[in-house]
């Protein structure tokens, strides 16, 4: 079988730790170039890896006959365009999360995919979760009973990224802890919940531990160091009532927050059972038999969710499976993210069509 060929655009974080080395891992893949704005970054890359071909302009390769699929790791801002572009030119595209800064940048991708028929995933890497997987098929086969409700937390002290930078620049990222943690959140509970139609949300965020940057105390700052003359525009913490088809949902979401622990887990709440995920980790289930409640901590062999997902994104180029993270499928997340930044902008609830 000959290799398909991949192109990584943006040469950070996600790239180096998810993306380069789930493809290398892949013996059906082969990554023939590394683009970046900063053309050093790819240029690092190539000789880091020992392969590929630094790029600076991601529109130099469109044309390229060889590759097959893409990676896009590029900031929230440049998403949408650099996916559509490839798209145009016949490529198959995983993107990262968020989809779009926005909705309607989200709806855009998913016209061009209809269009054009190629692959549009989504980087929601938690639906290629064992544990998260194992959740839904407890969920669907009736062990929780009725799922009535479930709340997500994914809060921490004091952990802004890139004060400054392109994180908290509303411009760039579209959002802030909502659009960064709270997309994977919100995805782990319509993921395991069936994808349920929503129908309502009223929501509040709030900019405050770190509008005054200067002023903004922490223990260390991944994506830093602070830029102090740079902007910071979008929300540090967030809550949010979801009505929906099936359960309900709430959510309560802090990059930063005056209370010094760390709460990231999902509580799954059915009226035989109960689940709480420990966010990228185990999970407990809670029950009762024979008049005693019990407790269970399944065990399993968690593997690599990011390695999972690149080789299922390479495996449906050829199948053309239609795979959870599809854009038809996921385009509700971005639309329910949007409804809560509207519902805190307009002081009101939205209610959908």
């Amino acid at each position: 079988m000959e290799k398909t060929k991949v192109a990584i655009i943006g040469c950070g974080t996600i790239a180096k730790s998810a993306h380069i080395p789930a493809y290398l891992n892949n013996p059906n893949a082969e990554i023939k170039y590394f683009c970046d704005y900063y053309k050093e970054n790819a240029e690092r890359f190539v000789k880091e890896y020992g392969c590929g071909i630094a790029v600076q302009d991601y529109r130099d390769i469109l044309d390229d006959p060889e590759i097959e699929a893409v990676s896009v790791c590029t900031p929230n801002n440049a998403h949408a365009i650099v996916s559509i572009d490839f798209l145009r030119a016949g490529k198959n595209v995983l993107c990262e999360k968020p989809a779009a800064r926005t909705y309607a940048e989200a709806l855009e991708m998913q016209r061009v995919q209809h269009e054009m028929g190629k692959v549009l995933n989504i980087g929601v890497v938690n639906r290629f979760n064992k544990g998260v997987n194992i959740i839904k098929s407890l969920i669907e086969s009736g062990e929780l009973g009725e799922l009535y409700h479930v709340y997500a937390s994914f809060r921490a002290h004091r952990s802004i990224p890139g004060l400054g930078g392109a994180f908290t620049t509303k411009a760039i990222a579209g959002g802030g802890v909502m659009i960064d943690w709270g997309v994977h959140f919100l995805d782990v509970v319509m993921y395991c919940s069936g994808d349920p139609t929503p129908k309502t949300v009223t929501a509040q965020t709030y900019s405050k531990l770190g509008r005054d940057m200067k002023n903004y105390t922490y223990m260390n700052m991944w994506a830093g160091p602070p830029k102090y003359e740079g902007t910071y525009d979008v929300d540090d913490f967030v809550t949010a009532v979801i009505r929906t088809e099936g359960p309900s949902i709430t959510m309560n979401g802090a990059w930063a927050q005056n209370i010094g622990e760390e709460e990231m887990y999902i509580d799954f709440l059915g009226d035989k059972a109960g689940i709480r995920l420990q966010y990228g980790g185990d999970f407990k289930m809670y029950s009762s038999k024979n008049g005693a409640l019990l407790e269970t901590s399944p065990k399993f062999n968690a593997g690599d969710h990011f390695q999972n997902e690149i080789d299922a994104f390479l495996e449906c180029i050829h199948t053309g499976e239609k795979l959870p993270s599809h854009i038809d499928t996921v385009i509700v997340t971005a639309k329910m993210i949007q409804a809560i930044y509207d519902s805190s902008e307009q002081q009101k609830e939205i209610i959908f069509d």
